[in-house]
């Protein structure tokens, strides 16, 4: 039997439902607009930014503590690496059609919310644009404020890319909706690739082999298809073997000016050669550091590592998906893997700052594995996100309000490095106290609705208690109203996907406080 290097819970790209975001004013919505850190004065670098006017994290609590000892100043900041993962929510919800709860602790809720994207406002630059809005939570006191951050789509102006695909044809790769969806995924991407971009192709087993070095696509489209339909499934799995040698010949076959990228294509179920993260995971962080080559990860199977392939993909600055149908192959490598190539920016970091004077408490929903020190936000030595073009990333968070206070709730900045000059940049947006009077469930909300349920969603299947969050059956009529309104099949498969949760008994606990 294989052994798992990790829980299983990945996705598919998930639906796109485009739906105008919560205007400002009277239905509780609030628009920031952009500035550059240079006519935003933004706080010297290494230094975590603080609400205008407010103390931030230097704002001290009473000097003694009930035990006589000094109190630690309130924790005002909440720095994370952006994440454009999809993977948990696909996965997800291949798992609760089969008839079971996909396992808590690989539940990540960032990756639902992210898997719709939200029609915020693009910047015209190739930096951020950065929206904050929210409205009124059902738990008295609290409150929704949500950070959406967007890029410039591509205008089909991007440079050549030199992708290494590391194709897994172990034996458990013959099970349906394998490596056969591989094949149909690889075919579709060489017909949609330019004439200026290279592929070359790796597949391991128990051991690694090169089927195709660095080859330039235009002359060689049906070279291309005659060997990604020769491969058949063999023996074991050796991810180790295949990563090193993936690299090896993405390192060889590297192009200057190009998008530098290995691509791997498997279950993630390793049981030959290294079959722990560290080893692998040191690899791909060196060919990250030393040559810009980043990793994107891709997952098939009803049984699946994905945590080892979420980690795979974090090391090497790149993100995970997850493709069970070939409709889901073709959103992935017909429509995603373009955006990836051409990339906005890398190691892209968001710090939120909370004022306290009208804030209480607050809690981020989700990024509990991409969580940064404060005053590591400007450190460029240290990891972020990689965002390419037309990609957004939301952030929910639960916020409880100080009662009859007035004014700034919070300002979101993201810092990011140009891809190409490595030249740091940033800019931010805010949220006033008005923004955040107008019920969740109320008219004009459908976009923050829609982020409120899949970040709802999520938290009850890891057992988790946010305040304000209906119960599944409530949460499933909500998602279900909104389709509803949108006409969208991607928001019908949410609903479904809560519906069949909660006949399989959910997670919602009776201990709820703010249920329904």
């Amino acid at each position: 039997m294989k052994r798992r290097l990790a829980g299983v819970v990945a996705g598919t790209l998930g639906g796109v439902l485009l739906v105008a975001g919560c205007a400002g004013g009277a239905n509780g919505s609030r628009t920031s607009a952009d500035g550059s850190r240079a006519d935003r004065g933004a706080p010297a670098p290494n230094r975590p930014a603080v609400p205008d006017g407010g103390k931030g994290a230097a704002e001290k609590a009473p000097s003694k503590a009930p035990d006589g000892k000094p109190a630690p100043a309130p924790d005002r900041l909440s720095t994370f690496a952006l994440d454009v993962d999809t993977a948990s929510y696909g996965y997800a919800r291949r798992t609760l059609a089969e008839g079971r709860l996909p396992d808590p602790a690989d539940v990540r809720p960032e990756e639902f919310v992210n898997s719709f994207k939200p029609d915020y406002r693009r910047p015209e630059d190739n930096g951020f644009s950065v929206t904050v809005d929210g409205a009124r939570s059902d738990a008295p006191g609290w409150s929704l404020v949500r950070v959406g951050l967007a890029t410039r789509p591509s205008d089909g102006e991007r440079p050549p890319a030199a992708l290494t695909f590391v194709v897994d044809i172990s034996g458990s790769m013959g099970e349906p909706g394998r490596l056969d969806l591989v094949k149909e995924s690889l075919g579709l991407l060489a017909d949609k690739l330019r004439d200026d971009d290279s592929v070359a192709l790796v597949t391991f087993s128990s051991d690694a082999e090169t089927r195709l070095p660095m080859t330039r696509v235009g002359p060689n489209r049906g070279r291309i298809h005659e060997v990604v339909d020769a491969l058949e499934t063999t023996s074991s799995t050796n991810v180790e073997a295949g990563v090193r040698t993936g690299y090896g010949v993405a390192v060889e076959g590297r192009r200057k000016g190009a998008t530098n990228r290995v691509v791997l294509l498997s279950d993630a179920l390793a049981n030959t050669g290294d079959t722990e993260a560290s080893g692998i995971l040191e690899r791909v962080d060196k060919e990250r550091r030393t040559y810009g080559i980043t990793l994107f990860g891709v997952g098939v199977g009803s049984d699946y590592g994905d945590a080892f392939m979420e980690q795979l993909a974090d090391k090497g600055d790149g993100h995970t998906s997850y493709v069970g149908t070939s409709e889901q192959a073709r959103k992935v490598f017909v429509d995603q893997l373009p955006s990836h190539i051409e990339l906005r920016a890398r190691d892209a970091k968001a710090q939120v700052a909370f004022d306290p004077r009208t804030v209480e408490s607050f809690k981020l929903i989700g990024y509990d594995n991409r969580k940064v020190a404060d005053e590591d936000f400007r450190n460029d030595r240290v990891d972020g996100g990689e965002v390419g073009a037309g990609h957004t990333v939301t952030a929910l968070y639960a916020v409880k309000l100080r009662p009859g206070q007035q004014g700034r709730v919070a300002t979101a900045t993201v810092h990011w490095l140009d891809p190409a000059t490595r030249a740091p940049h940033e800019r931010s947006g805010t949220v006033e106290t008005a923004a955040l009077t107008a019920p969740i469930w109320g008219g004009g909300h459908d976009s923050l609705q829609l982020t409120a349920i899949a970040a709802y969603f999520a938290d009850r299947l890891r057992g988790g208690q946010v305040a304000g969050a209906p119960q599944l059956s409530g949460l499933a009529a909500r998602a279900g109203a909104l389709a509803d309104r949108a006409r969208s099949a991607s928001v019908r498969e949410l609903a479904e996907a809560i519906r069949q949760a909660d006949r399989l008994g959910g997670r919602d606990g009776s201990a709820d406080p703010y249920a329904d």
